[in-house]
C-alpha cells in the first residue's frame, strides 16, 4: 500500500468516525416520543364507562387508562361507523369523504 493510499484511507476512516459520533450524539439529545393509543369504539354511550359517571357496567381497565391519559370530551359522531372510519383514515370531515353507508 502506498503512502498516498494509506493517508486517504486513514482520512476517510477518521471522517466516517466523526460523522458517526455526531449522529449518535444528536440522537441521544432527542426527547423520547410519547406513546399514543387511540380507541375508536362503536355504539358506546356517554355514560357507559365508569369515568363518565356510568356505574351500570364495571369498566376498571378503561377507567384506569382514563385517569392516566387524556380524555377528549369535545367531539361529534356520525349515525353509522363508516363515515367516522373514513374520516379517521383520510383526515377529512366525514361529510367530505364520500362514504355515507356501510
Amino acid at each position: 500500500m502506498s503512502l498516498h493510499t494509506f493517508r486517504f484511507s486513514l482520512g476517510f476512516v477518521l471522517l466516517a468516525l466523526a460523522f458517526a459520533s455526531q449522529q449518535t450524539a444528536s440522537a441521544a439529545n432527542e426527547a423520547p416520543r410519547p406513546n399514543i393509543v387511540f380507541f375508536l369504539i362503536d355504539d358506546l354511550g356517554y355514560s357507559d364507562c365508569g369515568f363518565n359517571g356510568g356505574g351500570e357496567i364495571s369498566t376498571p381497565n378503561i377507567d384506569a387508562l382514563a385517569k392516566q391519559g387524556a380524555v377528549l370530551e369535545s367531539h361529534y359522531v356520525q349515525p353509522i361507523c363508516s363515515p367516522t372510519r373514513a374520516a379517521l383514515m383520510t383526515g377529512r370531515y366525514p361529510t367530505r369523504t364520500g362514504v355515507y353507508s356501510v
